[in-house]
């Protein structure tokens, strides 16, 4: 099997990373039609002539003949607006559209850049609508997700989880003396940063460590003591910080889109056999179990969110429980072997 991994979807990117490497551990050729437009920029899909003209001109090359023989077109993230040259170059063959997510959901109804009904959420519902629709398969991480991706206008979805780059995330984690719940991430709305300060505050004798920057940077602004902010760390070295601490915190805004996923985060966290604790919602419990492979709390709730670590910090036993728990759900549901024959498996079947 030959695939053509195309657009101008961000190389880099855990999902489409992954997915290229899983692929090739399963035994199919994975050759790649790449132009970089997102490629090192954090805000994606912003306006602008220079964007516009980036984006014009990669869609051009992105219709030159494509390198030698390929038996189906597997557009990665973000793609939405490269489906229309992948349906080109395809002919007859099959296209496959790994979104990840919806631009509608993500920059309307989660991030709040527009409002509902406005213009610009109604352009990019369309531009969903036409993307999914014109693949053959669209691959979801959840079957909440898959939901959403159904609901504007896919016409077939199967859905596999995200996982994690076993090249850089390999299991190592031991208790460490001093216990650290470690945030890594984008400061976007559905990590729900807010429940994680108000959780440092209620809970002053532990310490919280937060990796990243994005929309909510001013919330740190004002961040209780026992929080440090590390703005940034190469994304090589993020398994070190997983392995060195008490654990590692998964996402909490009681919002529609925290309820549909799992975030990189967690996947990594599991590869390294760090202790998860994360909010109770529908596309966490298609993985995990609480109290056997994570702690799950209610999305929301500081106080719950507080208890929970205070558990984790006084309870090495169950730290190790969690610990182990969730390696093995990763090692059985979304290692590199197993959701590499997923993806080759749902490609075969178009085939």
């Amino acid at each position: 099997m030959r695939v053509l991994y195309f657009g101008t979807y961000e190389r880099a990117y855990p999902r489409n990373a992954q997915v290229i490497s899983a692929l090739r551990g399963a035994g199919a050729e994975v050759v790649e039609r790449h132009v970089s437009v997102w490629d090192g920029r954090e805000h994606k899909f912003g306006a602008g002539a220079g964007t516009l003209a980036r984006l014009l001109a990669a869609e051009a090359q992105l219709l030159r003949r494509p390198p030698g023989r390929f038996d189906v077109v597997l557009v990665g993230y973000p793609g939405q607006l490269d489906l229309a040259a992948a349906r080109r170059i395809a002919g007859e063959r099959p296209v496959v559209f790994n979104p990840l997510v919806s631009l509608w959901d993500t920059f309307v109804s989660d991030r709040g850049r527009f409002r509902d009904g406005s213009l610009q959420a109604r352009a990019l519902r369309a531009l969903d609508r036409s993307s999914f629709r014109a693949a053959d398969l669209v691959v979801a991480d959840t079957r909440a997700n898959a939901d959403l991706f159904r609901a504007l206008g896919a016409r077939r979805v199967d859905v596999c989880f995200v996982g994690a780059e076993e090249r850089v995330f390999t299991p190592g984690w031991r208790r460490p003396e001093e216990f650290v719940a470690l945030f890594v991430g984008k400061l976007i709305p559905l990590h729900g940063v807010e429940t994680i300060l108000e959780a440092a505050r209620r809970a002053p004798e532990l310490r919280f460590r937060i990796v990243g920057s994005g929309q909510l940077d001013s919330l740190l602004d004002a961040r209780p003591p026992n929080v440090e902010w590390v703005r940034w760390v190469d994304y090589d070295e993020l398994p070190g910080e997983l392995r060195a601490a008490g654990c590692a915190l998964g996402v909490f805004a009681p919002s529609e889109k925290t309820a549909r996923v799992i975030p990189n985060k967690v996947f990594q966290a599991l590869a390294c056999g760090t202790p998860v604790v994360t909010a109770d919602t529908p596309a966490a419990r298609e993985l995990l179990r609480d109290g056997e492979s994570a702690l799950l709390v209610p999305p929301g709730d500081p106080d719950a969110l507080a208890t929970a670590l205070r558990r984790l910090a006084d309870d090495a036993g169950l730290a190790e429980r969690i610990a182990g728990g969730g390696a093995q759900t990763y090692r059985e549901r979304a290692s590199e072997a197993i959701l590499g024959a997923r993806w080759r498996a749902l490609l075969a079947e178009l085939l």
